[in-house]
């Protein structure tokens, strides 16, 4: 299936796979070594990676719209794109759900669930580089339940954090209860993102073989 009239939208995707990974890492970055202080260079910097993902969906769009014959479905090719962009919105709304709550220090759980952020979209990633080759692949159905399995593994660990995070109250400020519930919500929309990239790609894989 792979040709060279079809490399740019297999290119931007894998581009824009690599994006999200890039921003799960600066977010474990950020959390691992957080200062409060720095919030502010944390957010510009994510942006960053945001302003990148948004760039590369409207060059998709823009040959999408330009494009008389493209490798699979249009609108297929159209929802792909803007699931793929929504992993890398998720990934930033995480560390604006820390700045907007105030947070000064990150948890434990806050760490772990990045780490496996940072699994979900390079599983993502490596799912979106085989995509080329559907038609005959033996490897992109195992990479789809991949990225499956490590989505399980986040919202596994979202009902652990936000029930300790509810146990463990007493004493604490309720709002501080309430802002990490929020965090946690967050990085489970992240991993939630990229198991929506994997629904669509078995979508598209199961129409088109």
């Amino acid at each position: 299936m792979a040709n060279k009239k079809n490399d740019f939208y297999w290119n931007n995707y894998i581009s824009t796979a690599d994006t999200a990974c890039c921003s799960a890492d600066y977010l474990l970055e950020c959390l691992r070594n957080f200062d409060a202080e720095q919030i502010g260079e944390m957010l510009t910097k994510m942006h960053e990676f945001e302003h990148r993902g948004d760039s590369l969906r409207h060059e998709m769009t823009e040959a999408l719209a330009k494009s008389f014959v493209t490798p699979i479905d249009r609108e297929d090719m159209a929802e792909l794109c803007q699931r793929l962009d929504h992993v890398t919105d998720s990934i930033e709304e995480v560390l604006q759900a820390i700045y907007i709550n105030n947070v000064t220090k990150i948890s434990d759980e806050a760490i772990r669930f990045a780490e496996k952020i940072c699994v979900c979209t390079a599983k993502m990633k490596a799912m979106l580089t085989e995509l080329p080759n559907f038609r005959k692949s033996d490897q992109l159905h195992k990479l789809i339940i991949d990225v499956n399995a490590a989505e399980e593994e986040c919202d596994a660990l979202y009902l652990q954090a936000a029930y300790s995070c509810r146990k463990n109250w007493d004493g604490k400020n309720p709002l501080d209860v309430i802002a990490w519930r929020e965090i946690y919500s967050e990085l489970e929309e992240c991993a939630d993102a990229c198991e929506d990239v994997a629904d669509t790609v078995e979508a598209v894989v199961m129409k088109n073989t």
